[in-house]
């Protein structure tokens, strides 16, 4: 398995505890603003921090090879897709909260979208070539 595919499943595995980490949070603390203020870092964790990624890596890994000098695409374009996407999802975990509690959150959300927009454009530019008809 190539390294940037470890990197992208272990780190979706760690998404996927946040996210359920977050689940417990909200269960405890139902109705104070830190839960509501969550809610929404969590479903993004689950859907794309958890799936999405776990999604990059395993295509990254298993999808038929481009070339023979490239097998999986740019390597570059790939490595950047993860740091993007890892990146927009962290904005997003520290941009809901404070848009939440009326802070400086919009700012931080615009960013998360641009990255993570940027991540998906990334990944699908790197594997279209990959996926050959029959």
């Amino acid at each position: 398995m190539p390294t940037l595919a470890r990197w992208y499943i272990k780190t979706s595995f760690a998404w996927l505890a946040l996210a359920l980490l977050l689940g417990v949070v909200s269960v405890i603390l139902p109705a104070s603003w830190p839960s509501a203020a969550f809610a929404p870092v969590q479903m993004h964790a689950f859907v794309v921090g958890w799936i999405t990624q776990l999604i990059f890596g395993v295509v990254y890994w298993m999808f038929p090879k481009a070339s023979t000098e490239h097998p999986r695409g740019s390597e570059g374009l790939a490595a950047a897709t993860y740091v993007l996407l890892n990146a927009g999802l962290a904005a997003r975990a520290v941009g809901e909260p404070m848009a939440a509690l009326g802070g400086p959150g919009a700012l931080w959300l615009i960013g998360s979208a641009l990255m993570q927009w940027l991540a998906g454009l990334g990944f699908v530019l790197n594997t279209w070539p990959r996926v050959k008809g029959g």
